[in-house]
Parts: structure tokens; sequence; C-alpha cells
């Protein structure tokens, strides 16, 4: 049941503007899942619940799709797939390992390498089973197996991969869930995930949007913001 702000004839305006709004398809970042992607998510999601991953890999998508949408060289067919796949191999670590992995002052690389490992396996696994052609399957898994463990990209491909991954902490969602994560106020989670964002990205893109992020926020922790409710 829709909000009544969102019935035509109960929102402020008081008139169904609906008719009036333009093609979707018109308008950049409007258009959700490729299909193909769909049948991707559909084998991998029940992989990704695990610490909010699923979620996290649906907003990583979004962001892959708008970086792919600035570089029009980059190869969808191994973005798109590489990203929905990338983080599949938390579900072979046990749960409460898993923020040890990336937790501040500490970490555990040898679990991030192993998510990796395992990540490319079950990727491997599924488009084999989906019928991908073998040469985006090696692509996508060797993305996939260092897209956290390696400091250097690949190619293009990889770099929109990683910057997508990383973008995400910086969205409101990404904010939160690392509150969650460690118990920090909104100002420390920023500083945290800044710190780990900013100066780690590839393309100029995706450094961007990291500003854009950033800047909001930071005026969400302000207290000309939060006094207004």
């Amino acid at each position: 049941m829709p909000a009544p702000r969102q019935l035509p004839d109960l929102n402020h305006l008081g008139h169904d503007v609906t008719d009036h709004l333009p093609d979707p398809a018109t308008v950049p970042g409007t258009t959700g899942f490729r299909p193909e992607d769909d049948v991707v998510w559909r084998s991998a999601v029940e992989y990704l619940r695990v610490r909010s991953n699923d979620s996290h890999t649906a907003y990583s998508y979004g962001l892959a799709a708008a970086l792919c949408d600035l570089h029009p060289e980059a190869d969808r067919d191994v973005v798109m797939p590489a990203i929905i796949l990338h983080d599949t191999g938390w579900s072979q670590v046990p749960e409460g390992e898993v923020l040890e992995a990336i937790r501040p002052g500490g970490g555990r690389h040898d679990l991030v390498l192993r998510h990796e490992k395992e990540g490319a396996a079950i990727a491997t696994e599924i488009l084999t089973e989906l019928g991908h052609p073998s040469a985006k399957i090696d692509e996508i898994v060797m993305i996939i197996d260092g897209h956290d463990s390696r400091t250097v990209a690949l190619g293009l491909n990889d770099s929109l991969v990683k910057d997508a991954d990383k973008l995400w902490r910086l969205t409101p969602h990404g904010v939160d869930t690392v509150m969650d994560w460690f118990g920090l106020t909104r100002p420390q989670a920023h500083v945290l995930i800044g710190s780990r964002v900013h100066g780690h990205l590839f393309t100029t893109a995706a450094r961007t949007m990291a500003r854009a992020f950033a800047a909001i926020a930071t005026i969400d922790s302000t207290i000309q913001r939060t006094a207004l409710g």
C-alpha cells in the first residue's frame, strides 16, 4: 500500500502528475537489473546472506552500472556478473569471524584471501552452469580472486568492480551498516570509511562519486542538519 503522499490526489500539490513523467528509458540510472544479470543474482543471492552482503551487493550493482554508463568502453558482461558474485565467498567463512577480517585495529588477511578464493570457485560454478562464455568466466574469476587484496587493477573492468565495491561504504546504507558492525557514531563511521575509500579508487568517475557521497554523509552528522529532525 503506497504511503498517502504517494497517492496522486493526496500529495502536497493535490494533483495527479504521473501522466507527465518522462519515459524511464530516457533518464540515466533508472533501469535497474538487466534481465541477464537477474539470472546471475538469483543464483548468487543464497551465498550473500552474510552481514548484509546481499544489500551491499545490490547497491554495488547500481554503482557499477553507473560507472559503466560513464565508461562505455567497459564490458558490462564482465563487470556486472563480477560485482554480483564478488562477495559470495564470505558464505564459506564462519559468520562470527567475518568482521574480524576487516575490523579497525586488527584484521585477518587470511580470511580476506579465503573469501576471494571461495568466491572465485562459486562464480565459476554458477557462471558455467548458466552457460556464460569461458573467456568471460575467466576474466570474472580473476577479478573476484583479488578484488579486496590486490592493490592494482588488472584493467578497466577490474577497476570498475573495485570502485563500485568501495563506493558502497559511503552510501547512507553503507554508513549505517558500518555503524552497526563496529558500534560507531555516524561521524566515527564516516571517518573510518573515508580512510578506506578516498585514495583507494581507480577511476576519476568513482573519485567524484565518493566526494559527493562523503559530502552527504558529513552534512547528515552536522548540528544544522540533525536539528531539523
